[in-house]
């Protein structure tokens, strides 16, 4: 059988040492998983390049809430990319929309551009979960030299969409990398691999951890309004990413 890739979605540097002693082929580096991923602090790719030696893909998301930025937010990403990648990143992933949801092809392409004048790979995210015309978007893509998409096949649960992940893949005829994500689990993967005929894989995987240092006073909260307990944390579950790799490298 073919070898598939396994890219773990990590929101710290912990998490990106924990997928590397799993088996995770590749990682994504993050900060706010909760919001769906934004640019992780230099500080968390430095270390997490010292620690682990695998691929590390770095999040360019300078907020929550869509893919059409202001000016200033594209120049805080034009920034965070130059940075990320002159430390260590090997990519970068990135996603910019217009208003009506289309691909913003020069701000696309002012990102892909940077990191292939650094000699890295370039990812177009799950923004193009939203957009109007997949292909339309994929064309757009594959003109601007992006190397991979990552994307659920506009579903919100990739295993609901292995038909068009199938597609997908088909459509891009070996022009740009399809990697599926949203939603893979252990006891998904083996179907969306077999559906969709992939060569790659997303997935997140988090186990809690206790931090007790706040016990002390149970009524404050540092955060928002969802006011999450102050005396827990995420961090990759290393034992569940290993079973997933271990499969992987059993088929």
């Amino acid at each position: 059988m073919k070898r598939v890739l396994l890219e773990v979605c990590c929101a710290s540097a912990d998490d990106v040492i924990e997928a590397y002693k799993a088996g995770a082929d590749r990682v994504e580096l993050n900060s706010s998983l909760f919001h769906g991923g934004l640019t992780p602090s230099i500080g968390s790719l430095i270390t997490a390049k010292q620690k682990a030696g695998i691929k590390i893909m770095a999040m360019v998301r300078p907020r929550e809430g869509g893919f059409c930025y202001t000016d200033t937010e594209f120049e805080v990403a034009m920034n965070d990319a130059r940075a990320l990648l002159a430390n260590g990143a090997d990519g970068i992933v990135f996603g910019f929309l217009h208003n009506d949801g289309t691909v913003d092809v020069e701000r696309t392409r002012t990102l892909a551009q940077i990191a292939h004048n650094a000699g890295k790979e370039s990812v177009f995210h799950r923004a193009i979960d939203v957009v109007p015309d997949w292909k339309s978007a994929l064309d757009t893509l594959i003109g601007l030299n992006i190397t991979r998409v990552l994307t659920s096949g506009q579903e919100p649960d990739v295993s609901d969409a292995t038909d068009t992940i199938r597609e997908m893949i088909s459509y891009a005829d070996g022009r740009i990398e399809i990697l599926p994500g949203a939603g893979i689990t252990l006891k998904n993967m083996e179907r969306v691999i077999m559906e969709s005929g992939c060569n790659q894989i997303h997935l997140a995987a988090h186990k809690q951890m206790l931090d007790t240092s706040v016990t002390n006073n149970r009524s404050i909260f540092y955060g928002g309004c969802l006011y999450p307990p102050e005396d827990r944390f995420k961090i990759t579950d290393r034992d569940y990413i290993a079973s997933i790799a271990g499969r992987l490298s059993d088929r």
